[in-house]
Formats: structure tokens, C-alpha cells, sequence
């Protein structure tokens, strides 16, 4: 289970490292990672993936709703591949979508894990507070 808040930087090309925590819970070295519904960017484990994936697939092509689903979250999905620290390039597609800066927020979903631009972050937290 994803679990946790990790601030991170990337670097210059827009490589970040997982959080131990994050990375143990993917209990391997591929995940699948996606734009989010939010403007943050979604990390599930292979097997997870599929299972939501599945979940989703039930809603038919012929409505909109499944149309949208599909091009929400398998058009900007990516299989990565992480190093042995953890390591794994953002592409420029899904760090433009989540407005990524370079100080992100990595943040566990249960299922899934989170990233997030700091500033964004910290914004919709205060905003959900008050």
C-alpha cells in the first residue's frame, strides 16, 4: 500500500528518485505511471494498473464516458523502468500536464502513488483547510 507524503526535486532532466517507502511498495522495478484527474501524475505497481484498468474498460466505447476514460488514462500512460536507487525520467508531456516545476510532492494513495508540483500541493491543501 502506498502510504506517505516525501517532498523530492528532479533534476535538470527531469529525473526523480522514489521515496524508499514508494518504491518498496511497488515491489519491483516497472510501474505505470499516468496524468492524473488532478494535475498531478498517477503511479500504480503493473498489477494494479491492470486491475483499474480492467475496472474501467467495463464502460462502453460507445459512450462518452468510456471514450474520455480511455483517453484519459491510456493515451498518457507510460511503463517505466526504475534504476537501482529508484530513478526514472518524467516526460515532458506528463510534467507539462501536472505544471511540475522541480519542487514536487510525492504523496501515497493507497493504491497508487501521487506526484505533485510543491506549490500546487500546498495550495489545494490550504485551500481543502479552510
Amino acid at each position: 500500500m502506498f502510504l506517505g507524503t516525501f517532498d523530492t526535486r528532479a533534476n535538470d532532466k527531469w529525473q526523480i528518485s522514489l521515496p524508499a517507502k514508494i518504491k518498496n511498495a511497488l515491489g519491483g522495478d516497472r510501474a505505470v505511471i499516468s496524468a492524473g484527474f488532478e494535475k498531478c501524475i498517477y503511479g500504480f505497481t503493473i498489477t494494479d494498473w491492470e486491475r483499474t484498468s480492467w475496472q474501467e474498460l467495463q464502460k462502453p466505447l460507445s459512450t462518452s464516458e468510456g471514450r474520455e476514460i480511455r483517453k484519459q488514462m491510456f493515451a498518457k500512460a507510460l511503463e517505466i523502468d526504475l534504476d537501482r536507487q529508484g530513478r526514472f525520467v518524467i516526460p515532458d508531456y506528463l510534467r507539462k500536464h501536472a505544471g511540475l516545476t522541480g519542487e514536487l510532492i510525492i504523496t501515497g494513495g493507497g493504491d497508487h502513488f501521487e506526484i505533485w508540483d510543491k506549490g500546487e500541493y500546498e495550495r489545494l491543501s490550504h485551500s481543502s483547510l479552510a
